[in-house]
């Protein structure tokens, strides 16, 4: 599972990035988490706002902070 956060590396950014690899590692799912602070790279996915979570090239989250456990539902259920 690849899973990128995209944004321009503001603290709402790191705190999604943080989230994320704790729901990795909580989960035991191998899976690869990268920052990609490059503007065109984000518009490419056609984000808008930031942060974003991406999985394997899908946007799941865009422009918001969710909490800890909607992380974790989505990397779960995408890991099985």
């Amino acid at each position: 599972m690849e899973i990128k956060i995209l944004g321009g590396g503001c603290a709402n950014c790191r705190a999604l990035e943080a989230m994320a690899k704790e729901a990795v590692a909580g989960l035991g799912i191998a899976a690869t988490v990268e920052e990609v602070t490059d503007y065109a790279a984000i518009a490419a996915y056609g984000v808008m706002r930031t942060p974003a979570l991406v999985i394997d090239g899908t946007v799941f989250l865009s422009g918001r902070v969710p909490q800890k456990d909607e992380v974790r539902r989505i990397i779960e259920g995408l890991g099985r």
